[in-house]
């Protein structure tokens, strides 16, 4: 093997073509997701000092948002749900005229073309904060699924194209797909939150979908961020059980999840970058710390790098401007 000086790798580098002819992966609008939150109202738009740019919405003004969405080219939208009022079985999550369902039939409705996904979770409705049902203090894993895949039916019902069911309860997926399956559904897929961890990285977001839990934590059905093996075990169950798409989440603190799972499933992988990784962004670009757009379009570079195909962000409707130079 020849070595310096006749191997220069900075010739490949000297200008701006010639890096474009070798770079090995590029980010583009057809990666992106962007998340949404619907609230009940009419001309509702409540801000978070968090997470700058993120609102939750009334379905009338999140349209406009979503108008956004398709001019700017971003494939589709993953649709959180606020409801106005909360019980203990999280009941406002399956309601057909629930706040998400109401949303999907308005988006789809106005932008038949859009891809609209739907979280499928209880924390939002709950009046406890956890994502399924309580007994005594602890999450009832086996009672919690078919509640689940009444919500999945009922989002799918109301015109959602897929449904990402985020709670980490065990067999979700499977009660989801049989659900859906029995209905007539059985082209719907399921984009599985497979790996999510128990992080610190989700504060801003619980603020905004206002779905913290009352008591306790989450570390007994999330997953402990020190694990990698396991990431590889709950992605292989859900594609066991009939997920189309795994998920890592949080993003940037697991680019190694990201890309074990990759390489040993072959699956497409959607990486989650969550609202601390957005925020943190955000306040280090407003004090002058940081160039927000380099730092963004190298992150989301990264998680590309790293085998994600689809990348959910708060930075969407940011990069896809940048990316088309508007």
């Amino acid at each position: 093997m020849s070595v310096f000086p006749h191997v220069r790798h900075r010739r490949l580098r000297m200008n701006e073509q010639v890096r474009r002819l070798v770079r090995e992966n590029r980010l583009t609008v057809d990666d992106l997701i962007y998340p949404v939150f619907a609230t009940c109202g009419q001309g509702v738009r409540r801000a978070f000092d968090s997470m700058p740019g993120v609102y939750n919405l009334s379905v009338d003004l999140l349209l406009e948002e979503v108008k956004k969405v398709q001019e700017l080219g971003i494939p589709g939208v993953i649709v959180f749900g606020v409801p106005a009022t909360k019980d203990e079985v999280g009941s406002g999550a399956y309601d057909p005229d629930g706040v998400v369902q109401q949303a999907v039939r308005a988006i789809k409705q106005a932008f038949p073309n859009l891809l609209v996904i739907t979280d499928v979770c209880l924390c939002e409705y709950t009046s406890h904060g956890h994502c399924g049902l309580i007994k005594g203090q602890r999450v009832d894993n086996d009672t919690t699924l078919a509640l689940l895949a009444q919500t999945a039916l009922s989002h799918v019902q109301a015109g959602a194209d897929m449904v990402a069911p985020s709670d980490m309860m065990d067999g979700r997926v499977a009660a989801i797909r049989a659900r859906l399956d029995a209905e007539g559904y059985s082209d719907i897929p399921i984009m599985a939150y497979s790996a999510k961890y128990a992080s610190a990285y989700y504060g801003p977001f619980r603020e905004v979908a206002g779905s913290a839990p009352q008591f306790g934590d989450r570390k007994t059905y999330q997953m402990d961020p020190a694990n990698g093996d396991e990431a590889l075990r709950e992605t292989a169950q859900d594609i066991a059980e009939g997920a189309d798409i795994v998920m890592v989440k949080p993003a940037l603190a697991y680019m190694d999840i990201i890309r074990r799972i990759k390489e040993q499933t072959g699956y497409p992988v959607a990486a989650y970058n969550v609202s601390g990784e957005y925020a943190m962004v955000k306040a280090a670009a407003q004090k002058g710390w940081l160039d927000e757009r380099r730092i963004v379009l190298e992150t989301l570079t990264g998680l590309k790098r790293a085998g994600a195909d689809i990348i959910i962000t708060y930075h969407a409707l940011e990069v896809a401007r940048w990316l088309k130079g508007v």
